[in-house]
């Protein structure tokens, strides 16, 4: 059996559900998948058959325990079937603008850690107003607001393609087993 790590790093919870979610799907596939909290642990990549990353985009960069781990890391995993996801809300409405932003912060992500992911894919996020404070539940409403987005703050948004997200994982999974 194959064995996939999954390391992530969260803000409010949502890249969580993202990397269980995957992790759940290889399962079900006949994989064994780890998914571990970026920080909680040190798990070695030499043990897998392939890792995937995955980070949320806030203030324009990614979690720094994640950046830790795969600086850490950087040469096992560039032996190995590797992805990132980058978890974001302005993939929502990916026009050329967002799309060469989220670019910058990806490349600043790979220069950071000298990591070169096989595969980069961007995933939709939430917005998670009732589990914000007082000035981000303002602020992430004002954001929302100016790109069109929800703006009841009385509501949680799950804007990830779970369908899509699900296809990725059993991608990931042939392309390890083709690889091995």
């Amino acid at each position: 059996m194959s064995r996939v790590l999954i390391v992530y790093g969260t803000t409010d919870g949502h890249t969580r559900l993202i990397a269980e979610a995957i992790g759940d799907t290889l399962r079900l596939s006949g994989v064994d998948a780890d998914v571990i909290l970026a920080g909680s642990a040190d798990p070695s990549p030499a043990r897998y058959a392939g890792v995937i990353v995955a980070a949320s985009i806030h203030a324009g960069g990614y979690q720094q325990t994640v950046q830790h781990w795969v600086r850490a890391h950087a040469r096992q995993l560039d032996a190995l079937p590797t992805a990132f996801i980058s978890a974001c809300l302005s993939i929502v409405n990916p026009s050329p603008k967002v799309l060469a932003d989220l670019d910058v912060i990806v490349s600043r992500f790979v220069k950071t850690t000298g990591w070169r992911p096989a595969r980069i894919k961007h995933v939709a996020g939430a917005l998670l107003y009732t589990r914000y404070n007082f000035f981000k539940r303002w602020l992430m409403k004002r954001i929302a607001a100016s790109h069109g987005g929800a703006t009841d703050t009385t509501k949680d948004y799950d804007y990830t393609d779970w369908p899509d997200l699900k296809k990725f994982a059993e991608e990931f999974r042939r392309h390890i087993r083709a690889a091995a």
